[in-house]
């Protein structure tokens, strides 16, 4: 590119998206969810969208919130989380 004339900067705007959606990934989150001594994975839904994940759901404490955005986080193939997880008190 350098050497075209008139050409001063080139910017990439590529962005590499798996070809296909998360749904592997989703149960395996969840599997995860299960073993976790923190979660109660039964009230933690999950939303998949190109590598986004969307956690939503009411849950009873904060550190649920970050063990499940922390499990999410670390999953193959996820670039994003956008955790929707309301902490609501017990009652």
């Amino acid at each position: 590119m350098r050497h075209l004339k008139g050409v001063f900067w080139v910017s990439n705007g590529i962005t590499i998206n798996p070809p296909y959606e998360l749904v592997d990934i989703k149960g395996k989150i969840e599997s995860v969810f299960r073993r976790s001594a923190l979660l109660d994975s039964r009230i933690i839904g999950m939303e998949t969208q190109g590598g986004k994940l969307n956690l939503k759901g009411s849950i009873h404490f904060w550190a649920e919130r970050e063990e499940a955005e922390r499990i999410a986080l670390s999953a193959p193939d996820v670039s994003h989380v956008e955790n929707n997880l309301k902490v609501t008190q017990l009652g």
